[in-house]
């Protein structure tokens, strides 16, 4: 049966992000806030995790995770940035933005992309997940709540809690956060290409 937090979403309790934390640490399987919608997350060495994902949204070996970061200094040693693939990036985030980029040797073969070595990176601006991140002192590896057979992720903490009850161990709650995933820009060749349009306003990588 899964834990439930009920944080603040602008002060959040220490204590509690600590026991979330070491859940995480603990190679736990978490549902937490974000700037754009809820995700599902785990350290970033947690294989069992990263299948357990896999499972509940019925993922292919083609699907980007994403290294949610704390920081720009913290993204900078996942992945590769060119100077005008750095601007671009930095002058995004934090946002509601995620980036597919080519990975550094610190990314676990198994996350990358099968043919094009990439990940997925953001930073994201939500005081939840910021407090999170700062306490773990690593990215979480994560992925949009959105289920199987579901047109948009869900919203409510509870509702949550209900439906993955038993195959989650903690739902990190801190009100709405919205439907809309992320905007996913895509630098693996070194220009943007747009794939999916989400929060964050795609304008500025067309």
């Amino acid at each position: 049966m899964a834990k439930y937090y009920d944080v603040h979403p602008d002060n959040p309790q220490p204590r509690t992000i600590r026991q979330v934390v070491d859940l995480v640490r603990g190679d736990g399987l978490i549902v937490y806030p974000t700037d754009s919608c809820f995700a599902l997350g785990c350290r970033l060495g947690n294989k069992e995790g990263m299948d357990r994902i896999r499972e509940i949204r019925h993922l292919d070996s083609g699907h980007h995770f994403t290294l949610v970061c704390r920081d720009f200094a913290q993204l900078g040693q996942f992945v590769h940035l060119g100077n005008a693939v750095f601007r671009a990036v930095k002058a995004a985030t934090p946002g509601s933005y995620t980036f597919i980029l080519p990975a550094t040797k610190e990314v676990p073969r198994r996350l990358l992309h099968p043919k094009k070595k990439t990940v997925g990176v953001r930073i994201p601006e939500h005081s939840v997940v910021q407090a999170l991140l700062t306490e773990l002192g690593e990215p979480l590896l994560s992925s949009t709540l959105l289920l199987p057979g579901d047109a948009e992720p869900m919203t409510q903490g509870w509702e949550i809690k209900e439906r993955l009850d038993h195959v989650v161990d903690a739902v990190v709650d801190s009100g709405d956060c919205g439907t809309e995933p992320t905007t996913v820009v895509d630098f693996s060749d070194g220009e943007p290409e747009v794939v999916r349009v989400g929060a964050g306003d795609p304008s500025r990588f067309a």
